[in-house]
């Protein structure tokens, strides 16, 4: 079971360096896509390219912290579970601020990430499952 949650978890963290890719601008998710040029939170007050700038950045950390719990978990390192209940509120908090505030489009806007997110905070908080006998 450790081996299956570890590889969705880390790939839930790849995911990420999609955006990271879309928002620094080496390549477009899909046309005309302007996230996270909306960002209701950061646009007005830092300008777009900041805001790229930071969301490239953001996108790159939440990957890093799902891939490092997804390995740790693997490793069977009891830390696993602290750095994803970390980083699954650090990605919801990314993709809140980014989100452009209209409601058309929001799977372009990180909802999925956001339910997945949920997902796992619900699960390791509320229900604590998974539990695995290194923790």
């Amino acid at each position: 079971m450790n081996i299956l949650v570890g590889i969705l978890v880390t790939i839930h963290g790849l995911i990420h360096l999609m955006y990271f890719g879309h928002s620094a601008r080496l390549f477009e998710l899909q046309p005309g896509m302007a996230w996270p040029d909306g960002s209701w939170a950061l646009a007005k007050l830092l300008g777009v390219e900041v805001t790229r700038f930071a969301a490239a950045g953001a996108c790159v950390l939440a990957a890093l912290g799902f891939v490092a719990g997804g390995v740790a978990l693997f490793a069977s390192f009891g830390w696993w579970r602290i750095v994803v209940i970390g980083t699954a509120i650090f990605s919801t908090a990314l993709y809140v601020l980014l989100w452009n505030g209209r409601t058309q489009g929001l799977s372009n806007s990180g909802l999925i990430a956001i339910i997945i997110n949920l997902g796992i905070l619900v699960s390791l908080l509320v229900v604590r499952w998974p539990h695995f006998s290194f923790q």
